[in-house]
């Protein structure tokens, strides 16, 4: 799911795979390599960390980590998941998300005085920023925030059609994909977005896409940047998500539609021009499923100078993808990797890894709740406040605290599940 919608990982994420983490790797990236944009999380302190230990969190806050990096991202996942299963979150940890917003509508991955206005270098965040459109955007009853939050995504696309992490910087597969989750979530038509040279969001995501380009096992493939382009799997699972104009929340899969390679001749596609979204979809999931086939049902992750290990997150991400484009077959291959195996990364990582499982399982109309094992809803839930109601049962008065609306009022339908329309999770630039 991501940051941005992915890290792009230049620098490596504290938990392999954590959508907060590999998104802060991006922004980190960015801030220290021209073009470095993806995620929010990218450059977090590493957890137990000085800083993290002296700060105080404030109250309504998910996870008990520094949020300096990933504040508004880990919030705004794991909002959007409760909400996707049927919990109403708490009043204060909504509080908390739309306090994080600047006035020009952005928002940075943490303020620590949001009382006070957010400065001018203050580093604004798309990935950050289209994270908490989607939350807010499904918890209903903050148009006023979304709307502002939209408009200025909008200011800083780039003149391609796409979005990087830090605005001014080259753009992403990852960042923008993530946008396109945010703008198909507030009620917009993505398409008709246009950047000042008039071109759409899926104009600059399909300029990361690698198609028929170099070696058969990459065709499909998006990169995450277009400097030193490479197949990227993290960014093929946020690209081939997007590109159908989805975000964090597809719908559970449905009908079976087959894995339908690119058809390729002498490096290009065999039909000219421009591929459709579904085309570009099915490419990205023939390449993920050769993927996860390749590695027995997982993506991997490669650290510097370490050994490639199984990348949970990504993995995730991809589940979501495959879902996305109606695979549901190829999707719950590996989930069950997941069902198997992400219990302890999710522990360790936090709330944002618990929402992109949420998410997963979700996607491919399985219990979040029995979860090989796992209770995610449970495990999610007791990261944060604890929720108003869960599965439809009032834990609090009819009355919100954060304003003295009925709470079915503001949306009887959050109690009872379902989303809108991102890795964002952590994207790795190896190419894996």
């Amino acid at each position: 799911m991501a940051p941005t919608a992915s890290l792009a990982q230049q620098a490596p994420a504290p938990h392999s795979g954590a959508p907060l983490a590999r998104r802060a790797a991006t922004a980190l990236a960015a801030a220290l390599v021209l073009g470095a944009a993806a995620a929010p999380a990218a450059y977090a302190a590493a957890p137990g960390s000085p800083s993290a230990a002296a700060k105080k969190l404030p109250d309504g806050l998910y996870g008990t980590k520094d949020p300096q990096y990933d504040g508004v991202w880990r919030q705004s996942l794991a909002l959007l998941a409760q909400h996707t299963v049927g919990v109403r979150p708490a009043a204060s940890g909504v509080r908390w998300l739309v306090g994080q917003q600047c006035a020009d509508g952005a928002f940075t991955a943490y303020r620590a005085e949001p009382g006070k206005p957010c400065a001018a270098k203050a580093m604004r965040d798309t990935n950050q920023t289209a994270a908490a459109v989607q939350a807010l955007a499904a918890l209903g009853g903050h148009g006023d925030a979304v709307d502002k939050a939209v408009g200025w995504l909008k200011s800083v696309q780039n003149d391609d059609g796409s979005w990087s992490s830090m605005p001014g910087s080259p753009g992403d597969a990852n960042s923008t994909s993530v946008v396109i989750g945010a703008l198909a979530a507030a009620g917009q038509k993505p398409a008709s977005v246009t950047s000042k040279k008039h071109k759409t969001p899926y104009d600059g995501l399909l300029t990361f896409r690698l198609g028929c380009a170099g070696k058969e096992e990459a065709h499909g493939a998006f990169t995450f940047q277009l400097k030193g382009a490479a197949p990227n799997a993290d960014a093929t699972a946020a690209a081939a998500t997007s590109v159908l104009g989805k975000g964090f929340v597809v719908a559970p899969v449905g009908s079976h539609t087959p894995v339908a390679p690119p058809a390729c001749k002498d490096g290009k596609d065999k039909k000219a021009g421009t591929p459709s979204a579904a085309q570009a979809a099915d490419g990205g999931a023939a390449y993920l499923v050769a993927q996860l086939d390749k590695n027995g049902q997982h993506l991997l992750s490669a650290m510097p100078g370490a050994k490639p290990q199984p990348d949970v997150g990504n993995t995730a991400d991809a589940v979501v993808a495959l879902a996305a484009g109606g695979h549901g077959a190829e999707a719950r291959r590996p989930l069950a990797w997941l069902q198997k195996n992400a219990a302890n990364w999710a522990r360790q990582s936090g709330p944002a890894a618990y929402a992109q499982l949420v998410l997963a399982a979700h996607a491919t109309g399985s219990d979040p709740r029995s979860f090989g094992g796992t209770d995610l809803v449970t495990a999610l839930n007791a990261t944060g406040p604890e929720p108003a109601a869960v599965s439809g049962a009032h834990v609090q008065d009819a009355k919100d605290d954060d304003g003295g609306i009925p709470w079915w009022i503001i949306g009887v339908g959050l109690a009872f599940g379902a989303g809108l329309g991102f890795l964002l999770s952590g994207r790795k630039r190896d190419g894996r």
